[in-house]
């Protein structure tokens, strides 16, 4: 039997205190109620920023598919890793050696629930011949692009926007 990984632990964590935490928090009044009936929206993941051992791109992903579900509007979201952050979307197998470490991907059990809730993920090709890999090297169901930076301008210039995590 696989353990969960120590991200996935964290993460499972702090959604499951957020309703004690809710109820200590002070009352906020909102002043510019936010609605958004539909969004598209592209993560520029091309780099390793954390709260913790949470990476905040990823993080944030999930929140705003969750806010998404919760509003009823429709969304179209896609992650694009590369350069510093193209290693989280690697199989257990090529993460131990990359990272040289025994634990496997733990950012694996968050990629696989982002996709599994609609959000296309994927790699760039360029990160991914720069360091040797493959497509076999990839978690399941990460989709490759033929470079980051051309997929960012090619979904911006069809509406979508992106954000910087």
């Amino acid at each position: 039997m696989k353990k969960m990984p120590l991200v996935a632990v964290i993460f499972a964590a702090a959604l499951a205190a957020l309703p004690a935490w809710a109820e200590t928090a002070p009352q906020i009044h909102i002043d510019v109620p936010v609605t958004i009936k539909s969004a598209k929206i592209v993560f520029n993941m091309d780099h390793a920023a954390f709260n913790g051992d949470m990476p905040i791109g990823i993080k944030h992903m999930s929140l705003v598919v969750q806010r998404f579900r919760k509003m009823g509007g429709e969304l179209s979201m896609v992650g694009v890793f590369h350069s510093d952050a193209g290693y989280m979307l690697l199989n257990d197998e090529t993460y131990n050696k990359v990272r040289k470490t025994n634990t496997g991907n733990p950012y694996a059990p968050l990629i696989e629930d982002l996709i599994k809730q609609g959000v296309q993920i994927e790699e760039c090709a360029v990160t991914m011949q720069g360091n040797g890999w493959g497509n076999e090297n990839l978690l399941p169901n990460v989709k490759v692009n033929t470079g980051a930076i051309g997929r960012i301008v090619q979904l911006e210039q069809n509406g979508y926007i992106m954000i910087q995590p």
